[in-house]
């Protein structure tokens, strides 16, 4: 059978009345003239009866008018003889159709030799068709010659598209996409190649080109891939247009295409329609996509009846989300089962999900179970976690091969685990090479153990440049280091007098800064003391404070200095004793002198010989002579 665009019409130049929806009353005034002999009523009155599925009634009529000479007669007959089963019939009225001009028969020709393999012969007939505006020749002609992958294919979808055809009007549209794709993806790698060159001169830090993935997130996608308006942004456009006129005319997937580029743009009321148009028409990706819009609108309930409707017309990636709404909820059984349909669909994402829910739940041969079996489906990430799983029982020689296949799959966290592998078994050179690839990926901390191994080396300059991307990219460590560098770089800062101008902070200060408001509690440390240089005394009090209250005792030792030096001693001593507590030799000797000045000899010797026991050498010689002062003065 012919496909809905071989459908009979009624194309002869007849009165306008023929484009009517065949009422009795116009069905009885064509039945009187074709009574009458006339061959125009005779075609119409059996184009009408053949729409309604009346092949008798219609075939009489067709073959009068056609007898008569009728072209659009010959064509219905050739499409009514069709539906019968008699193609080759067909064929033949088609034929003696097209040759009068018919552009409908031609293109039903054309579909007649292109079912039978002969494409030339196609061809022929689909050109006469699209040359003469059939539109569905015009696509017929298009999907021929895509097929064959001629590029003549564009100009024939566009005319088709422009004609009102729907379908062509959507692979135009994907076809567009395609080429903005890839202008995309060229601009980026050039991109890429001109910021490598940069980097690799010292004149740029290298921004993080991608996130590495998030650990014990459950695997969804929310929407599909699209362009964005970059390099191709005209053909974006263009392709957006296709979309839209396509969407419009009831077309299921270019509403769900709209939608989702409506979506990356922030358009999300407008794209929230278009999914909706689709999903109604029976799109699950668009009812999956929608579930996604209405939750991150924090509408989780109707989120979830959506990805329902999706789930049960066989959307893989709807019954991830709804086993990872219910996981969330605490209900495992009912995610379980739907990562278990997520599977049956053929998304390979249930398996590794449902290791993730195993795992969680301590049930670790099973979550094994499940990572291999993705694992070896291609999950890249099933991959790394079932290597981390291996590694967490011992068995580092099974996991090596797994983080490796994931890592050459692409996975940033992989690359960067089997850095820390070979760093644990000593392989220095091996751990760095790997770490340089994940750092080249964007991973924060990769980059931060190329920094430290550079450091080492003593190339200082490309210690730097990684530090920078570490510390861009988050990393408190990284900032603190890369403020280190800097700082040690800078000449000594004049002492602060009374009355002086605060000075501007320098950029060693602001990564300080940033690294201390991270919570890295030897970057607080520093912060304050640069805020003491500046004569700053209440924030340097402040950070020494947030140091101290978060453990460090290089904290606790300089607020106790501070808060000494401003009369508050007994507070000093306070956080001197929690500082030598924890092993400060110098709090230790601060607290011995404090309770010797009070005459506490007892105490002032306590902390003296703890002093004596933390150090360093100066402190524990310093305290070994006080101890020894307050054990004579004791004796006396």
């Amino acid at each position: 059978m012919l496909p809905a665009e071989a459908e009979p019409s009624v194309e002869s130049a007849q009165s306008a009345d023929q484009d009517e929806t065949g009422d009795a009353v116009e069905e009885a005034r064509r039945r009187l003239a074709a009574e009458a002999g006339d061959a125009e009523a005779m075609s119409v009155l059996g184009a009408m009866l053949l729409r309604r599925g009346d092949l008798d009634g219609a075939e009489p009529h067709l073959r009068a008018a056609t007898a008569a000479g009728d072209r659009a007669a010959a064509n219905n007959l050739g499409v009514l003889l069709h539906q019968r089963g008699y193609a080759d019939d067909a064929a033949g009225w088609w034929r003696i159709a097209a040759v009068a001009g018919s552009a409908a028969a031609a293109h039903a020709l054309g579909r007649h030799h292109r079912e039978r393999g002969d494409e030339p012969a196609a061809e022929y007939w689909l050109r006469q068709s699209a040359e003469q505006g059939h539109a569905l020749g015009a696509y017929a002609l298009a999907d021929l010659l895509e097929h064959r992958s001629d590029p003549a294919a564009e100009r024939w979808m566009r005319a088709a598209a422009e004609r009102g055809h729907r379908e062509a009007a959507y692979r135009l549209a994907r076809a567009l996409g395609r080429l903005a794709e890839q202008e995309e993806r060229a601009a980026a790698r050039e991109g890429r190649r001109i910021a490598r060159a940069a980097f690799e001169i010292g004149g740029a830090s290298r921004e993080a080109v991608r996130e590495a993935a998030r650990e014990g997130r459950p695997a969804v996608r929310a929407g599909e891939p699209g362009v964005d308006h970059g390099v191709g942004a005209t053909l974006a456009e263009e392709a957006e247009q296709w979309y839209r006129q396509a969407a419009a005319r009831g077309h299921r997937r270019a509403a769900l295409h709209l939608g989702s580029i409506l979506e990356r743009r922030g358009e999300l009321k407008e794209a929230g329609r278009w999914y909706l148009t689709s999903a109604k028409d029976g799109e699950p990706r668009a009812a999956c996509a929608l579930g996604f819009l209405l939750r991150d609108a924090g509408d989780t309930e109707s989120a979830a009846v959506w990805w329902l409707r999706a789930a049960q017309d066989g959307d893989g990636n709807a019954a991830n989300a709804l086993g990872a709404l219910h996981a969330e909820r605490g209900e495992t059984q009912t995610a379980e089962r739907w990562y278990r349909a997520a599977m049956d669909a053929g998304d390979v994402n249930g398996a590794y999900n449902l290791g993730l829910l195993c795992a969680e739940q301590g049930r670790t041969a099973q979550a094994e179970q499940w990572y291999r079996r993705a694992a070896y489906a291609g999950h890249r990430e099933a991959a790394n976690a079932l290597a981390i799983l291996l590694l967490q029982v011992g068995d580092a020689s099974g996991a090596e091969p797994w983080f490796s296949k994931a890592a050459e799959a692409g996975s940033v966290d992989a690359a960067f685990n089997l850095g820390i592998l070979f760093a644990g078994r000593g392989d220095d050179a091996k751990a760095l090479v790997w770490y340089e690839r994940a750092a080249a990926a964007g991973h924060t901390e990769a980059a931060l153990q190329v920094a430290i191994a550079r450091l080492r080396d003593g190339d200082e300059r490309a210690a730097e440049r990684h530090l920078r991307c570490a510390a861009g990219g988050g990393s408190a460590e990284a900032a603190y280091r890369l403020a280190a560098v800097l700082d040690a770089r800078r000449p000594p800062a004049p002492a602060h007098e009374l009355g002086e101008p605060v000075r501007e902070k320098n950029e060693c200060e602001e990564w300080y800064e940033r690294a201390a408001s991270q919570g890295h509690r030897r970057a607080q440390v520093r912060v304050g003391m640069l805020a003491a240089g500046r004569g700053d005394v209440v924030e340097a009090a402040r950070w020494y404070r947030v140091a101290a209250e978060a453990g460090s005792r290089n904290g606790a030792f300089n607020l106790g200095l501070l808060l000494a030096r401003e009369g508050s001693e007994p507070e000093a001593a306070l956080w001197w004793a929690r500082a030598a507590d924890a092993g400060h030799g110098r709090a230790a000797l601060r607290l011995a002198l404090v309770y010797a000045r009070r005459g506490e000899l007892v105490e002032g010797k306590r902390w003296a010989d703890r002093a004596v026991s933390l150090g360093p050498a100066e402190v524990a010689e310093r305290a070994a002579r006080l101890r020894d002062a307050l054990r004579d003065e004791l004796s006396a």
